[in-house]
């Protein structure tokens, strides 16, 4: 019997394929839509906080953005460090989670300023514990992130989530019955407290490591 997985986000090709690969039949769909806006940079600072990839690639749109090139970054993520990288600009720390990058903020950087720029769904966290720390910083909304939801008619055994977001668009359609739930992190295990205990977590937040541990699972 082949097992049946559902993608809460289209994956690139060499992903899918490695679920095809062991026998897995995968369906894939959108659940979440990123949509850039239009944003002022005001109170300039030379140190700027990117929590995902769409914050930095969201900061690109505007006009004025190659002007911090020489800006020291922080980030949350390897993906984001790469393509902030690839960018020209230079990552000081990145961390796994938004709660180690405060620390380390708080630990080596708190008497610096700072410009974090994010998106309408963020979590708190980072923001909240900067602020208790008495860490200087400004916010910029630099994307919305908008909930698409889909009904899936098939039955699947697993389900691949990335995000708090995807999780809250899925149910939005749907329910979790028996299905296994994939999680690129503890965040997004989090979404999923008193819907579902079949909970299995990446080892480490990317999109590789959660179909990782899809073969992993159903080759036992």
């Amino acid at each position: 019997m082949a097992y049946r997985v559902l993608s809460t986000k289209k994956l690139q090709p060499n992903q899918k394929l490695y679920l095809l690969n062991a026998g897995l039949s995968v369906i894939e769909a959108d659940f979440i839509g990123i949509h850039y806006k239009p944003f002022e940079i005001n109170n300039a600072a030379d140190n700027l906080i990117f929590t995902s990839q769409n914050g930095f690639l969201g900061f690109l749109q505007h006009k004025a953005s190659g002007v911090f090139a020489g800006s020291t970054v922080f980030c949350v993520g390897e993906k984001t460090r790469n393509l902030i990288e690839r960018h020209g600009f230079t990552v000081a720390e990145m961390a796994n989670d938004a709660e180690t990058l405060a620390a380390i903020i708080i630990e080596k950087y708190a008497k610096e300023r700072f410009m974090f720029f994010s998106g309408s769904m963020r979590r708190d966290t980072l923001p909240e514990t900067l602020t208790k720390a008495g860490v200087t910083f400004t916010e910029t909304k630099v994307y919305d992130t908008v909930l698409t939801p889909h009904k899936i008619g098939t039955k699947c055994n697993g389900i691949l989530f990335f995000s708090p977001s995807g999780v809250e668009s899925y149910l939005k359609e749907n329910t979790i019955t028996d299905e296994a739930c994939f999680c690129i992190g503890q965040t997004t295990a989090n979404a999923l407290s008193g819907v579902t205990d079949k909970v299995i977590l990446a080892n480490a937040p990317s999109i590789e490591n959660v179909i990782v541990q899809v073969r992993n699972y159903y080759a036992k």
